[in-house]
């Protein structure tokens, strides 16, 4: 979070400029991200922004910055199938179409539904499955349009409160929604929804907003107490500061996912579901951290 006095001067440069509907300037995000795969590479990458079997992407387009997390499904890998693959290359297909130009910011499951298709009509297989989560800042409008689907999400902070977050979207227990690709004849024994389930908001921001995009690897391992008081370290809009803040939320929850004896939020939501669970849940963490600053080329 920004100093009580950084984030004053920021609310009066605002109101000095005309609430955020008459605001002229352009607004852009300036993001900075980490994770860990749950094979202990610490903040390792591999092709593409990969940890462990999560991706993401980071896109910027004159009209927008859109964002994308993906928590590949790691039950593929007992079929000999590498869930990484289906997630990345997912995540690298929107970023494509963004940059390209080949999306409307206040659509973000348009984003989501093209490269979905994409994959679907890829003439090499590729196989497996994802949640995902697009998170688009319109730069004119300031408006916030985001998609989720699955357990992955968001959370917009102003002035150290959540006021802003996603919807998990669960078929039961640990069984998020989540999209897919199935082997031929195979098709209806394979979890699958449709890019149009996701779950879409929009949501107008303000100079200084802290926008944390992540898979459930940090949501399901640290409660938001936790997430906002890590955000209390985050001094400026500069990037260093950003990604120094990033780091030091993605470490805490990987810290926590392997603590027996902690009743992390995953544990709390198994006994809420008649499950006898207590500690972390160890897991790909993938974390993109955001403040929403004005425009500059």
């Amino acid at each position: 979070m920004l100093s009580v006095l950084s984030y004053g001067r920021l609310v009066a440069r605002a109101v000095i400029g005309g609430l955020s509907q008459t605001d002229s300037r352009d607004y852009s995000l300036v993001t900075a991200s980490c994770g860990f795969g749950k094979d202990f590479r610490k903040g390792i990458l591999k092709k593409g922004m990969c940890y462990g079997d999560d991706a993401c992407f980071i896109a910027r387009h004159r009209s927008a910055d859109v964002l994308g997390v993906a928590d590949g499904v790691g039950g593929w890998r007992d079929y000999g199938v590498d869930p990484s693959q289906f997630s990345g290359t997912l995540m690298r297909t929107c970023e494509r179409l963004v940059k390209e130009g080949r999306f409307v910011p206040s659509n973000p499951v348009g984003v989501l539904t093209t490269s979905y298709y994409e994959l679907l009509q890829n003439k090499v297989p590729l196989l497996g499955s994802s949640t995902a989560c697009i998170v688009v800042l319109d730069r004119q409008s300031h408006r916030l349009h985001t998609a989720n689907l699955g357990d992955s999400g968001f959370l917009v902070v102003r002035g150290g409160e959540v006021v802003h977050r996603s919807d998990e979207q669960q078929h039961y227990f640990n069984t998020p929604f989540q999209l897919s690709i199935a082997p031929p004849g195979a098709e209806g024994a394979v979890l699958s929804d449709s890019p149009d389930a996701a779950d879409s908001s929009s949501f107008d921001v303000q100079l200084g907003d802290i926008i944390l995009t992540a898979t459930d690897g940090l949501f399901d391992n640290m409660p938001d107490y936790m997430i906002l008081q890590e955000l209390k370290k985050l001094k400026n809009a500069n990037y260093e500061s950003i990604q120094q803040t990033a780091r030091s939320i993605a470490e805490q929850a990987h810290v926590l996912a392997y603590d027996p004896n902690y009743m992390s939020p995953f544990a709390q939501f198994a006994c809420d579901n008649g499950l006898n669970v207590r500690g972390g849940k160890p897991d790909d963490i993938t974390v993109l951290l955001s403040i929403v600053a004005e425009y500059t080329d």
